[in-house]
């Protein structure tokens, strides 16, 4: 069952955010639109929204593999794209990213298998966040001391910030408008990276908590093998939005709409049903991503 708190019209919200892709790439004189494709639920859902407002002939998704990403999610990408009717490109990231050297962050034997790679992962997230007392992607926020947790920022982070320089390579050369699919749980919590999935022309997602996107996946009727999968960055084996944030999104976006009504902790408590600790940790990582929500410092 749907709280109150983020039940959405689905059919009034989707004509909305169709009106605004329509008249933003009208705006940006642009002759359509370019999304990158995850085979995740939001990119799904922008480009589901692309094609009512645009037409499949104004839709291009791009797909960009690479090494670790897992073989479900170009499958599941090309499965939303072909229901469409949406033209597709591909470019392998392996040999880009090879060449930048950035396979070599982490160590390799551990990456030969992606299911031995998974559990190494995992086993060094719990670690560290047993030596520290503090998760990993918490930790990540901002800057750190810590040698390995640097690597592995630069290792993944790297991944996206390619990404968007060859969505806006595609942008450039067709007159296509970026349209990015960040959701308002990621931009509250940092749950994105600054100059890379964080980047984009419009953000139609944007005002839209997880459970809303979800919500109006089912809408748009977005395959449900897509609307039911765990959500993950796809960026290293094993990690998880929900495994990586150590909170479900569900109990997540009841939290963040609790601290944005300014409601008390006792009362985000009880609504949400999670410790007081949990509402805390929540309230830390609104704190510590506000940098990544505003635009570069500059002297006053």
């Amino acid at each position: 069952m749907i709280p109150a708190q983020l039940s959405i019209d689905p059919e009034r919200l989707s004509q909305k955010l169709q009106r605004f892709i329509k008249t933003s790439t009208d705006n940006f004189n642009r002759d359509g639109v370019i999304i990158g494709l995850s085979g995740g639920l939001d990119s799904s859902v922008v480009l589901a929204l692309s094609v009512a407002a645009l037409g499949s002939s104004k839709v291009l998704g791009l797909i960009m593999p690479e090494r670790d990403s897992h073989p479900d999610s170009e499958s599941d990408a090309r499965l939303q794209a072909d229901k469409l009717g949406v033209k597709v490109e591909r470019v392998e990231l392996t040999p880009i990213l090879s060449d930048m050297g950035i396979y070599q962050h982490l160590p390799k034997a551990a990456f030969t298998h992606r299911g031995i790679a998974a559990a190494t992962v995992k086993a060094g997230y719990k670690l560290y966040t047993g030596v520290t007392g503090e998760r990993p992607f918490l930790s990540g926020l901002g800057g750190t001391g810590f040698g390995l947790l640097r690597k592995a920022n630069a290792y993944y982070r790297m991944k996206h910030r390619v990404r968007m320089v060859l969505l806006y390579s595609y942008s450039e050369h067709q007159n296509l408008l970026v349209v990015g699919t960040a959701n308002k749980t990621e931009s509250l919590t940092g749950f994105f990276v600054k100059y890379g999935d964080g980047a984009a022309d419009i953000m139609p997602l944007l005002p839209l908590y997880k459970t809303q996107v979800r919500q109006l996946a089912k809408f748009l009727q977005v395959p449900e093998k897509i609307i039911s999968k765990a959500p993950s960055p796809d960026l290293i084996p094993g990690i998880t939005d929900e495994f990586a944030m150590g909170i479900t999104y569900e109990k997540l976006d009841l939290v963040l709409i609790g601290l944005e009504a300014n409601m008390d902790v006792g009362g985000i408590a009880e609504a949400s049903r999670v410790s007081r600790k949990t509402i805390e940790y929540v309230r830390e990582l609104v704190k510590r991503s506000e940098h990544m929500r505003k635009p570069p410092l500059a002297p006053g």
